[in-house]
């Protein structure tokens, strides 16, 4: 009889959690997220960036070194940036901006760059979702770049994202896709060339009216020209530029917005980088911060 009953008895699926289990993982969260909190309060009472940029360097090298395939290494790097995202927005941090894809990738196996391709539309996706990260701390995304060089399903989802998120005001997350700093100075000057001939069109077209001309429109272009050009206008240039894997190479990023940040190359492999790393980052950052804000001052007396 007890034979049968034994029998009888559905067996347990070991990948079930049982509810004591469960509890215990959410005590152990509970416990994590408080211990979180007042670590960032007592390192809020330092200075504390507003802007932080990283360049995401390592997920190829973490997928060889893990025997895992190539794509799988940039999917751990995304849950990282997510992870990232959410510790700034509980410290404060005001903009963030990654380094997604270079210009120069774009050289790369095409097979690599098409599955690159494939992963951010499928990413871009999942945060056009209503329930998602982006939507519960109502971050607004930017995209940074020549987007008329990616594939056309990322470059619609990329836009979609950016107008579906404009109207938030929390944290500013702005993606550098396909980007680098090059491409962005001779974009700005461009614009304000033809903003310059846009405008001596005008006076001319005045003065055949009969109208006196204002002799507003000047030759020289301005560092604060380029600036009002700049895919990063109206954001404040990087406290901190973080390059993962040890890495000591800016690599053709935000060379124009980092001339006062504080530049830092961590050992960790981007889907390695974790809280303790970007403590650890921001604590460097207030450590530098006397010297950081001697050479802004200086430099905003010479101007």
């Amino acid at each position: 009889m007890a034979g049968s009953l034994i029998a009888c008895s559905p067996e347990v699926d070991p990948k079930i959690e049982k509810p004591d289990e469960m509890v215990n993982a959410g005590v152990l969260a509970s416990l994590q997220k408080f211990l979180r909190k007042c670590l960032i309060a007592v390192i809020s009472y330092g200075p504390m960036p507003k802007h932080i940029a990283f360049i995401m360097d390592g997920n190829r090298r973490y997928a060889t070194f893990r025997s895992i395939q190539q794509g799988a290494g940039h999917r751990v790097g995304f849950s990282a940036l997510i992870a990232n995202l959410l510790y700034c927005y509980e410290m404060g941090v005001r903009y963030i901006t990654v380094y997604a894809f270079s210009i120069d990738n774009f050289k790369r196996d095409p097979s690599e760059v098409q599955s690159l391709m494939q992963l951010m539309e499928e990413k871009i996706n999942e945060l056009l979702d209503s329930r998602s990260v982006i939507n519960r701390i109502n971050c607004k995304i930017n995209f940074w770049g020549n987007l008329d060089l990616l594939a056309e399903p990322v470059r619609l989802a990329a836009q979609k994202l950016m107008a579906s998120t404009a109207a938030n005001t929390g944290l500013v997350l702005s993606v550098c896709m396909p980007y680098n700093s090059t491409s962005e100075i001779v974009n700005a000057a461009n614009e304000v060339c033809a903003e310059r001939r846009e405008m001596l069109q005008r006076e001319h077209a005045s003065d055949s009216n009969g109208q006196a001309a204002n002799n507003s429109v000047h030759s020289e272009i301005s560092v604060a020209d380029l600036d009002r050009h700049m895919y990063s206008a109206g954001c404040p240039d990087p406290d901190i530029v973080i390059r993962t894997s040890g890495e000591t190479r800016l690599s053709n990023f935000l060379l124009w917005q980092t001339t006062f940040s504080h530049l830092q190359n961590p050992d960790p492999l981007w889907p390695e980088f974790s809280f303790r790393h970007l403590v650890w980052a921001i604590l460097k950052y207030q450590r530098a911060y006397p010297y950081l804000a001697q050479n802004k001052n200086v430099a905003k007396k010479q101007l």
